[in-house]
């Protein structure tokens, strides 16, 4: 059984909710998952540590990671946490781990394959092996599951309208069924890459 993280913020519960249905897509190939969500209390006059997420990150065989796209780019929140982590790139402490990335937005573009390209630069400074949404858009294929309805290629991509107030954050059915099918690609990724380093 493989170990996949999935280490994300989340402001509004949506990027939380493609988390949640990545992780159910790992575990349903059979793999286990933990979410590792960033958050405020974990930083510190403007810089992220929390020793016990590293540690769990060091110890996956995969890492998802996932922001919602603000400015096009990845959230302040999320950004601290990737300069934290530059301590284990410089010794390469993430090399040859599988890695993969998620955002959220409320527009239908939102410039979020911004963010996908500065979480795969990352993966790749890292030494990374970066895994792709691996599905067609459903609607080119005729069917109309709503599976990669963004056309995202790079990693996966949400969108739900802004929630405001008490309201619920909403994740599109067929965003949620792209996250799952996400979260087993990079299960079985993950077996096979790790069983041929073995």
């Amino acid at each position: 059984m493989r170990a996949v993280a999935i280490v994300y913020f989340s402001a509004n519960n949506h990027t939380h909710l493609m988390a949640e249905a990545i992780s159910e897509g790992v575990q349903k190939a059979g793999h286990q998952a933990e979410l590792l969500r960033i958050t405020g209390d974990q930083m510190s006059e403007g810089r992220w540590k929390d020793d016990a997420v590293m540690e769990k990150l060091n110890a996956a065989d995969a890492i998802v990671f996932g922001s919602p796209t603000y400015m096009g780019g990845v959230a302040a929140q999320f950004k601290a946490f990737i300069d934290a982590a530059s301590e284990v790139w410089f010794a390469q402490g993430w090399k040859d781990k599988i890695a993969a990335g998620f955002t959220h937005s409320s527009s239908l573009s939102g410039d979020k394959q911004g963010t996908l390209i500065y979480m795969a630069i990352n993966a790749a400074q890292h030494s990374m092996t970066w895994i792709n949404a691996g599905d067609m858009p459903s609607h080119y294929l005729g069917k109309s599951d709503g599976i990669n309805r963004l056309g995202a290629f790079m990693g996966v991509m949400g969108q739900s309208p802004m929630v405001s107030g008490d309201e619920e954050a909403q994740l599109d059915a067929g965003d949620r069924l792209t996250c799952v099918s996400f979260g087993d690609r990079i299960a079985k990724a993950t077996q096979r890459w790790m069983a041929a380093e073995e």
